[in-house]
C-alpha cells in the first residue's frame, strides 16, 4: 500500500482495507524550511556540475490514507533566494538574462497527479510556473518515513528528483565556448529533501 495510490493488485480493496500505518498518515503538513532543501545542478562549461538552491520557500502537503487520490502538493519559491555560492553568479541567475526577478519574484508547483510506483517509490506530477510560464513536470519521489520528534511534531519524509529543459520556461541565455558548446546545460537536475510537519 502506497501514500499516494494503491498497487495494482489492490484494485478491488476497499476503504477499510487501508493500511492502519498509512491512514495515521493522512492531515495536512507544512514544509520545515530548516531541514528541507530544494535545489538544482547545471553543467557549467560542458566540463562541472554547478550546484544551487533556493534558501527562501514555503509549502504544504496533503496526504490522504483512506483516498490516496486526495494528496496533493503546492510549493512557492522566492526567487531572489538563489544561492549558487558565487555572488556574481546569483546576481547574473536573478537579471534579466535569467529569472528577471522583479518580474517574477515566484517559482510555483501545484500538484495534479500522484501514484505509488511500490515499495517506498511514488512519482508526483504537476505545474511548475517559472517566468509566468506553466509546464508539466514529472518527480520521482521517496518515501524516507514518519516520526515524532522530540519536540512533540509529527514528520514525513522525501527525497526527490526530476529532470528539465530550462529553455522550456523561456530561459534561453547561454554563450558559446572556443571549443564548442555551450556555457550552461539547458538541462537542469532539480532535487528535493523535504521534511513537512503535521499542522495542529
Amino acid at each position: 500500500m502506497g501514500l499516494f495510490g494503491r498497487k495494482d493488485d489492490d484494485k478491488g480493496a476497499t476503504d477499510s482495507a487501508v493500511a492502519p500505518d498509512l491512514a495515521a498518515l493522512t492531515g495536512d503538513y507544512e514544509l520545515d524550511p530548516a531541514h528541507t532543501s530544494i535545489g538544482f545542478v547545471a553543467r557549467h562549461a560542458m566540463v562541472t556540475n554547478v550546484k544551487g538552491h533556493f534558501a527562501e520557500f514555503s509549502g504544504t502537503l496533503h496526504l490522504d490514507g483512506a483516498d490516496p487520490s486526495s494528496s496533493t502538493a503546492s510549493i512557492d519559491v522566492a526567487m531572489n533566494s538563489i544561492d549558487t555560492g558565487n555572488a556574481d553568479r546569483d546576481g547574473h541567475l536573478k537579471s534579466a538574462d535569467f529569472f528577471k526577478i522583479d518580474e517574477f519574484p515566484t517559482m510555483t508547483f501545484r500538484s495534479t497527479k500522484a501514484e505509488a510506483l511500490g515499495g517506498d517509490d511514488y512519482r508526483i506530477t504537476g505545474d511548475l510556473t517559472i517566468l509566468g510560464t506553466t509546464r508539466p513536470i514529472t518527480i520521482d519521489l521517496e518515501f524516507n518515513g514518519a516520526a515524532k520528534d522530540p519536540f512533540g511534531n509529527e514528520r514525513v519524509g522525501f527525497e526527490g528528483k526530476t529532470e528539465i529543459l530550462r529553455s522550456e520556461w523561456g530561459l534561453t541565455w547561454n554563450a558559446a565556448l572556443e571549443t564548442g558548446g555551450m556555457l550552461v546545460s539547458d538541462k537542469i537536475k532539480l532535487v528535493f529533501d523535504i521534511s513537512a510537519i503535521r499542522k495542529g
